[in-house]
């Protein structure tokens, strides 16, 4: 599997993905309404791609294997699709995608240096004023929606 096209089609993907959500989400009474039907299909999904996999074991498994820290990722999500929804809606999609990729990748940079330890810093300088000149690119893509 191409690792590059992968990862450029779940971008593209991503976009689409919202314009939909931002279309349920004006023909119904709340924006959890949206949250709940997207939450949905991706567990009915996983759950029949799981089942299917590895049969009714596998749910013993999740079952068994949760902590209450396994929950952290699924609230992540859902506050990552809630912000992307209102941020279409109200900022645009440029403006929102620019502003949540800066975040990210700032946020993906401090945890690889933090992982690494601070001689991270100095190896991955390209890497740093690539994030500086992305945030600076989001500002000025996002600078007219506040």
């Amino acid at each position: 599997m191409n690792m590059l096209l992968l990862l450029i089609a779940a971008g593209m993907g991503l976009v689409v993905q919202n314009l939909l959500m931002v279309r349920i989400t004006e023909s119904v009474s709340t924006i959890l309404i949206t949250l709940v039907i997207n939450s949905s299909v991706g567990l009915l999904l996983l759950v029949g791609l799981l089942l299917a996999k590895n049969g009714l074991g596998a749910l013993a498994e999740v079952t068994g294997a949760a902590r209450w820290w396994m929950l952290l990722p699924g609230l992540l999500g859902s506050l990552f699709v809630f912000a992307g929804i209102l941020g279409y809606q109200k900022l645009g999609a440029a403006a929102t995608i620019s502003i949540l990729v800066a975040s990210q990748l700032c946020m993906g940079l401090l945890v690889d240096v933090y992982r690494a330890g601070p001689a991270a810093l100095r190896d991955n300088l390209p890497a740093l004023v690539g994030a500086l000149l992305l945030v600076a690119g989001a500002y000025l893509v996002a600078k007219r929606s506040f």
